[in-house]
């Protein structure tokens, strides 16, 4: 009996798909020396479409395939380098490898950056707004002569306060300032020695890119907290106000409850609009805080470290978009507090009215009922006093018959019997209606 190639049940739908993602952006190779420039776009507004065509003015690209960036990956090898495009939920990130002369050609970055493979007009009509430029070289270099590292880096940093860290088990070094030059991009150099694998250069490389670009996407929280910090104090000391007034019963609780609900919805409205980017910080500083760990950077001495640049610059900032987002959903917690106070108030007011309303009730009940017992009273002695009437008449009529009868004897026994008759016929009528 032959056996199944697939002896298993039929896949779920998104079983490839979730398989496949640990695969969806791997790592480029690097040969070194290397320079990668790299950008980052924000992307909102920008469809795929749009870079798709962009990325068509690229040489012998003209007839790509719009439907290959669906996967939100794509690496295109062109005479001379490569270039990797990576779209993700806010922004798109381009890299173009390229081959360096030497090593010693980064001590020039003016001479480096005329040779970059794309042309700058395409660079410049790159779909999205810039939030991370970097130009990164990856060029062979002795970790053992830190002096010499620091010169070199000097050189292609353009400046004096470098930053830098061994990398791992000392298999390679970065430097870098976290300056934005003249040109746009920031700068990086990372030295290597030559048995490190193309693999852990194009890791490398990758983690470093990545850790310049989550950072930046984590501060893009800070502005809108700073900008909100005097919203939330005026909304607090409305609140504090409003309370105070609720304390003191200063203000009707209308005034009180317009006042709360315009409160609450302002509130409500900061939360709806920036809950998202206070999440989003929060989320790429975890990234941040990640890559910095996959870099297992290590002290060269005289140098402060990336991590350690970067955390104590980027932890207070991180701590301001925490506090903001705490601050707005505790603002919100006590507005709803401040509502239930006065929501109670405002039950027990009309609960009152309500308790008054039935007194009223009752004391206009009990005196419908004694209106209606002196009514019933005077009807029974209507009723009474025009049968006895009848019954004078039809004494009368037979005393003039010849019935021998006494007028006014007659007519004084039939006063009580009917007064009886008529009390005891209605109380029947109001048994039998009660009884309904």
């Amino acid at each position: 009996m032959a056996t199944a190639l697939y002896p298993l049940p039929p896949d779920d739908a998104q079983r490839r798909e979730l398989h496949d993602e640990v695969h969806a952006r791997p790592p480029a190779k690097l040969q070194l020396p290397a320079l990668v420039t790299f950008v980052a776009v924000l992307n909102a507004g920008v469809s795929r479409t749009q870079e798709g065509l962009h990325l068509r003015q690229l040489p012998g690209q003209a007839d790509l395939p719009l439907e290959s960036l669906e996967a939100n990956f794509l690496r295109l090898r062109l005479p001379g380098y490569t270039l990797k495009w990576e779209r993700h939920t806010e922004f798109t990130r381009y890299s173009v490898v390229q081959t360096l002369d030497s090593a010693q050609s980064v001590r020039d970055p003016g001479a480096v950056a005329a040779t970059i493979a794309v042309s700058t007009d395409w660079l410049r009509g790159i779909p999205g707004t810039t939030v991370a430029a970097v130009q990164l070289a990856m060029v062979h270099g002795d970790l053992d002569h830190p002096h010499a590292n620091l010169e070199l880096a000097q050189s292609w940093l353009g400046g004096t306060e470098v930053v830098g860290s061994a990398l791992g088990f000392g298999h390679s070094a970065a430097y870098t300032e976290f300056k934005i030059g003249n040109d746009g991009f920031e700068r990086v150099l990372v030295l290597a020695p030559v048995s490190a694998s193309e693999a852990r250069a194009g890791r490398i490389s990758q983690r470093i890119l990545e850790l310049e670009t989550y950072r930046l996407m984590a501060l893009r929280g800070l502005p809108v907290a700073k900008a909100l910090a005097p919203e939330l104090g005026l909304a607090e000391n409305a609140l504090a106000e409003i309370t105070a007034r609720l304390e003191h019963k200063t203000a009707s609780d209308q005034e009180l409850l317009d006042q709360l609900v315009a409160l609450a919805a302002k509130v409500e409205r900061h939360i709806a609009e920036h809950s998202y980017r206070f999440a989003a910080t929060q989320a790429y500083h975890a990234l941040v805080v990640q890559r910095i760990a996959d870099l297992r950077e290590k002290v060269i001495p005289g140098m402060q470290t990336m991590g350690e640049f970067m955390q104590r610059r980027l932890s207070p900032a991180m701590a301001t978009v925490a506090a903001t987002s705490q601050r707005m959903v505790s603002l919100s917690e006590r507005v709803s507090r401040t509502s239930a106070l006065l929501r109670t108030r405002v039950d027990i007011a009309t609960e009152l009215q309500n308790q008054q309303l039935l007194e009223k009730l009752t004391r206009g009940q009990e005196l419908q009922l004694r209106l209606q017992a002196t009514v019933e009273g005077l009807s029974i002695a209507a009723i009474s006093y025009y049968v006895v009437s009848l019954w004078l008449y039809a004494t009368k009529a037979l005393i003039a018959a010849g019935v021998p009868l006494n007028l006014e004897i007659s007519v004084g026994l039939a006063v009580p019997l009917t007064l009886w008759g008529v009390w005891r016929i209605t109380r029947g009528v109001q048994a039998t209606l009660q009884g309904k």
